[in-house]
Order: C-alpha cells, then structure tokens, then sequence
C-alpha cells in the first residue's frame, strides 16, 4: 500500500473502480443533506473531514506506514486537497438548497473540464468518439436539469464551483499517481482540508447533537472509501476514459434522493438517465474494442 503504483492502462477496472466510489459519495452527500437542515456546511463539511482524518491516520498508524507518509510531490498534493475541500463545500452549500438528483446533474461540467484539462496537463490524446460520449452526458443534464425549470436558481454558483474544483482534483490525481500511494494522496487531502475546516468552523460553529454526529461518521466514512477508489481508478486508466462515468451518480442521487427524502425523478430524469447509461456503455465497449484491436496489432 506504501509503494507508489506505477499508472497502468486498464480502462475497464478503472471504470468499475470509478462507479464504485460515485455509489459511497452519493451516500456520503445523502448524510450531508439530513445534516443541512440543522448545521452549517462548513460544519458538516468539518465533521467529515475529522472523520475522514482520524481513518487516514489510523491505517496509517495501524499498519505501520506513519514514515509512509512523505510526499514526493507535495505541492500537487496540497492542490489536490484543495479541489477536494472545495469540491466538497460548495457541494454541501448546494444541498441546502436542492434536491440530491438536481444537485449532482448541475455538476457534471466537472467530466468536461476533465476531459479538456488532460489535454495540456497529462497530454492525452482526446479522440472525437471520446468528446462526444461526453457531450452526450451532458446533454442528457441538461434534459434532467431543464433550464429555467427551478434548478437554475441562486444556489447556481455552488454547483460550477464545486465543477471546478472536483475536475481540478481528478486531474492532479492522475498526474502525480505514480508519484505517491494512495494512502499519501488521501491523507494529505485529510489533513489540509481538516485544517482549513477548522479554521473556518469556529465562524458558525452549531453544537451537534448525536443524530448530526451519528451521519457525521456516515458521511466521513463512505466519502474515505470513495476517496480511495478514486485514487485506484485513475491508477488503472485515464482521466478522459473515466470522466464520462462521472454521470452515473445521477442514477444513485436519484434512488437515494427518492428513498430518503420522497423526491419522487420526473420522466425527464428517467430519460436523461437512460441517456447517461447508454453514453457510459458505448465508451466502455469503444474502449474495450480499441484495447482488443491495439493487443492483436502487436
């Protein structure tokens, strides 16, 4: 687990691997909306990040890997915590005021700007294939979404912050994942962002009963693992192969959103989400044949 992992090229354990952690932080976010009712984002966006501390610290001490803890890279590590702590705050204010599944469809220009930053940044050659699967996602928001139909509200400035920042993380991963583990990456993220929480929450610091600290270990432990799968993802495969899969979460926040909290999807979010699935399969199988034909051309 201490040893940097060398970035392979294994889009189809990278995918599962992606749809995986979209499925814990569409939990972790389900906790964080029952806690908005009664604390401050920055309060809860704090707890999770205590919690999510205390497990990175833990391994780390528990399995003898504190020296482990070194980074090669710490300047991109320091920038990788800080689009997750934005990523995470501005996606937390944005709860407040919406509903799960339209909270996380304002989102996905996050795939986009990844798609177009691992262009400069990783020098991935982006085919037109690849371009327009992600276009396909986000047109399909745009039909969950409907703009000027409510989720266009005040509260649109959180949701293209959060964008930005989660992109900018995703990115910083992939460039440095042969740099530092995962424990690394995460444990910086812990840190930094329980640092500058800390700093913030004294602002308007809410006593928390045992209901919010009970959702607060719910919400730091399912956004630990999410963390963690994400960082093995974009170990297997590239920040443009994973991006399009970013919209499955719309599937989750939806089902959660219903569940929890009786948002009842309209037919527009059935058919925006049939539309994200049938993008998602089409780049998973394109991939699949793109790797087949490059294995029998050697």
């Amino acid at each position: 687990m201490n040893e940097p992992t060398i970035p392979r090229d294994r889009p189809l354990r990278g995918i599962v691997l992606m749809l995986a952690a979209l499925a814990f932080f569409s939990c972790s976010d389900a906790a964080s909306k029952l806690m908005t009712a009664t604390l401050p984002a920055v309060e809860v966006a704090w707890l999770r990040f205590c919690v999510f501390t205390l497990l990175m610290l833990g391994i780390a001490v528990g399995t003898g890997q504190a020296r482990a803890l070194r980074s090669k890279r710490p300047s991109l590590q320091t920038l990788r915590a800080l689009g997750v702590l934005g990523s995470s705050i501005f996606f937390i204010t944005r709860l407040s005021f919406l509903p799960m599944a339209e909270a996380t469809a304002i989102s996905f220009a996050s795939p986009m700007i990844v798609t177009a930053l691992s262009i400069p940044i990783l020098r991935e050659v982006v085919g037109w294939r690849r371009w327009s699967a992600v276009a396909v996602g986000l047109l399909s928001v745009l039909i969950v979404v409907r703009p000027g139909a409510g989720a266009f509200d005040r509260a649109a400035v959180f949701p293209v912050l959060s964008a930005f920042s989660w992109a900018v993380a995703l990115v910083v991963t992939r460039k440095m994942s042969s740099a530092d583990s995962p424990l690394v990456s995460l444990t910086y993220a812990a840190v930094v962002g329980l640092l500058i929480t800390s700093a913030l929450v004294q602002f308007t610091w809410v006593m928390p009963g045992w209901r919010e600290i009970g959702l607060g270990l719910i919400t730091g432990g399912a956004s630990t693992v999410a963390q963690w799968l994400v960082v093995l993802a974009f170990q297997q495969a590239r920040a443009s192969v994973l991006a399009p899969f970013s919209y499955s979460q719309l599937i989750w926040s939806g089902l959660l959103g219903y569940v929890i909290f009786g948002n009842v999807p309209d037919r527009w979010t059935l058919i925006g989400a049939a539309v994200i699935i049938a993008s998602g399969l089409y780049t998973a199988h394109r991939e699949r044949t793109v790797r087949v034909s490059s294995a029998l051309a050697k």
